[in-house]
């Protein structure tokens, strides 16, 4: 029987004693994680019930009101790799709470605006900045900390927390602005947000080796590594090198097109386009919460799926699918709810935000440990589009006064992303050991 010298001892790096539990704590963590996403969500949930009291109220257009919600998805999107590399500095714990309180200042501050430059600084700045800090790139980071097995699942599960939390506040929000007006409905997005900081402040922990665990599936232990600092340097330059790769503009591309046919054009604009044909609002705002209950059995399926197919042939059949339907929704809009549109709820519900499992695994499998921050800047472009798409939607219904032609524009784009995830290359395998 051998003995480790003495000198040998200091290398081991043992991790300290942890009370053993049938549950890995990495599901602890991801159900925080899940809830406080939930709670972000609620703002989520507002701009496209806003456009309506606002143009009545303000007499803003809808162009005017919808330069906030472009800042405020753009910024979502560019702020993500920066926040990611923020948490690699400053832990994930300080960053999420940090940014609840400012989506939370965002919110609250609106009761009083006066003016549209304050809609752009209160709605676009503030609440664009704080939740772009707990965008998808937080839920990435989350899972590759975490877990080495399961990330698809766990990827999907996340992602379907966004789904929950407008399945949850919508319903009320809408409620809450027919009948009270759009302040309470601001409120409540601020005081949900705020409601989510305890959680996160005493139960998310950065890290497994904080509770001197393994991630959920690693055989080994993992030392926590050291605060990464230059942040801002670190992601540009990550950027750089990965704007230098097809892949990179592809992934891009295709999440461009994801951001313009979900959150640029149906959480934004399908309350309004549903009430242009004589559907109540709250009745259209239920669809979308409808769309929500779908969403999290989509996206929790795809992250099933996603650990067992190839993601590319995934991406460009949620693509396909997701244009067909667009194609289809200006003949399917109406004053009352009838089965075709039950049906496009249903279908569309379940693909709406399928795509982000397979194009975070395809992050993974193509840029490795810096993926979390190259999937922020590829969640930017989903949410470039979202925004020009918000934008360009309103300017539309100004100029037209319809929103069909958008619609048809989205499917076709639609069907260009299909093609774009089919030609995404593999990245080369690791070479095989040299035999001794």
């Amino acid at each position: 029987m051998t003995q480790t010298s003495p000198a040998a001892a200091p290398a081991q790096a043992a991790p300290p004693p942890a009370r053993r539990s049938r549950v890995h704590r990495a599901w602890f963590v991801a159900a925080v994680t899940f809830v406080t996403i939930i709670g972000a969500a609620a703002f989520r949930s507002l701009p496209g019930l806003l456009i309506d009291p606002l143009h009545q109220e303000f007499g803003w257009s809808r162009g005017t009101i919808g330069v906030a919600v472009s800042l405020n998805l753009a910024l979502y999107g560019l702020t993500a790799p920066f926040a990611a590399a923020l948490m690699d500095r400053f832990g994930i714990r300080r960053v999420v709470a940090a940014a609840l309180l400012v989506i939370a200042a965002g919110s609250g501050l609106t009761v009083w605006m006066t003016a549209a430059w304050q809609l752009w600084l209160c709605w676009g700045l503030l609440v664009g900045l704080g939740s772009g800090s707990m965008a998808l790139a937080f839920a990435a980071t989350v899972t590759n900390r975490w877990f080495t097995e399961r990330r698809g699942l766990v990827s999907g599960i996340l992602t379907a927390a966004s789904a929950s939390g407008q399945l949850i506040f919508l319903p009320l929000l809408s409620w809450l602005s027919e009948h009270h007006g759009w302040r309470p409905a601001a409120v409540t997005v601020a005081l949900a947000a705020l409601a989510v900081v305890p959680f996160v402040w005493i139960l998310l922990r950065d890290h497994p080796a904080d509770v001197g665990v393994k991630p959920y599936g690693a055989r080994e232990f993992m030392a926590k590594p050291p605060p990464v600092t230059g942040a801002a340097r670190r992601t540009l330059g990550i950027l750089s090198t990965s704007v230098r790769t097809g892949t990179f503009w592809l992934l891009a591309g295709t999440f461009a097109i994801c951001g313009a046919s979900t959150n640029g054009l149906v959480q934004t604009h399908f309350v309004p386009a549903e009430h242009d044909h004589g559907m109540p609002v709250t009745t259209a705002a239920s669809l979308l919460a409808v769309v929500g209950v779908f969403d999290v059995v989509g996206t929790i399926a795809s992250g099933w799926f996603t650990d067992r197919f190839e993601p590319r042939r995934l991406l460009a059949v949620y693509y396909a699918l997701r244009g067909l339907s667009l194609l289809f929704l200006p003949m399917l809009l109406g004053p009352s709810v009838h089965p075709p549109m039950l049906f496009f709820i249903v279908f569309y519900g379940l693909d709406w935000v399928a795509t982000v499992p397979p194009t975070l695994a395809l992050c993974r499998e193509q840029f490795g440990e810096d993926s979390a921050i190259v999937f922020g800047w590829v969640l930017a472009s989903h949410q470039i589009g979202a925004a020009l798409v918000a934008y360009l939607g309103g300017v539309a219904r100004d100029v037209f006064g319809t929103y069909d032609l958008v619609w048809y524009a989205s499917g076709a784009l639609c069907a260009a992303a299909a093609l774009m995830s089919l030609v995404i290359r593999r990245a080369p395998a690791a070479p095989a050991p040299a035999l001794s």
